[in-house]
């Protein structure tokens, strides 16, 4: 008989707001898929359901008593790599993998402590510092084959950009998003294999007992370490900090500033890019990084 879970209602209604019919049955086979799933792995519920913007996750223990987290999500590119990505780190800098069901795309994940996340580090520049060192770590490792490229991404996002720069009424922003597309094409061609997190911000930063910080919920692709930058860039945003923390990032990654100030524009790019297609207005504090880097020597 199915275990009575909790199904956040936000997670209903992002699931209905990104995936549409497929969310909605995503939500509603969640009772099936997680009873089904507590019985293969021998797991019991172990504390009230998390949830992401795509994600159930359910503090679980095993048939030893291990704490574990057991995370359902809908399968689509994103979470197709993530236990691609898991295995290659191994527990390096990210949380453990433990177990994977492929069809479904469940995971079984070591637990982390939810409740100390980086998001709560009073410092900032302690925090972005944090984040730098995480992703030298994780992006040291070259990309496992089959993962979506920053290639693919970067040529689709300029294929995109006149059919956008015309939809932008305002000359100022329109001038922007074209310098973030000029940018994107200098380094298109060579857009690196290391294996990229694409998504480090400082929520997606956890404490747990045997290493002070790692890094979890990667949506992976294989590319230049330049295009994880802005989510550090964007968290708890502050105009007049935006070149302190790119220095600090790219001294800490030792990357070519140039490269990673191209690739950083890629991601003010792509935003637009989803903001135009969903008909909101640009971010504010997004075009106002994107003029600080702009003119920024590194």
């Amino acid at each position: 008989m199915p275990r009575v879970i909790d199904i956040p209602r936000e997670l209903a209604a992002s699931q209905e707001k990104y995936n549409g019919e497929a969310g909605r049955a995503f939500i509603a086979g969640l009772p099936d898929l997680t009873a089904r799933f507590l019985d293969r792995w021998e797991l019991r519920t172990d504390g009230p359901s998390m949830h992401g913007v795509c994600a159930l996750a359910l503090p679980v223990r095993r048939a030893d008593g291990t704490p574990a987290v057991l995370k359902l999500q809908i399968l689509d590119e994103e979470s197709e790599g993530e236990p691609v990505a898991l295995r290659a780190w191994d527990g390096d800098g990210a949380v453990r993998l433990l177990d994977h069901d492929g069809p479904t795309g469940t995971m079984l994940l070591e637990r982390l402590d939810e409740t100390r996340t980086l998001s709560r580090e009073p410092d900032r520049h302690r925090a972005v510092v944090t984040i730098a060192e995480l992703l030298a770590h994780l992006t040291s490792f070259p990309a496992p084959p089959g993962l979506r490229h920053l290639g693919d991404i970067a040529r689709a996002m300029l294929d995109q950009t006149p059919w956008a720069l015309a939809r932008i009424p305002d000359p100022g922003a329109r001038r922007l998003v074209a310098d973030c597309a000029a940018a994107v094409r200098e380094v298109a061609d060579e857009p690196g294999d290391r294996l990229l997190h694409w998504d480090l911000h400082f929520e997606n930063v956890l404490a747990s007992d045997r290493a002070p910080w790692l890094a979890i919920d990667p949506k992976p692709l294989a590319g230049d370490p330049g295009f994880e930058l802005w989510p550090a860039l964007d968290n708890h945003f502050d105009p007049d900090d935006v070149l302190w923390r790119f220095d600090a990032m790219t001294g800490v990654l030792a990357l070519d500033r140039p490269r990673a100030r191209a690739w950083t524009l890629g991601r003010v790019l792509q935003n637009a890019l989803w903001d135009i297609e969903d008909g909101r207005p640009l971010d504010d504090g997004q075009l106002e990084t994107a003029r600080r880097l702009r003119g920024h020597g590194g």
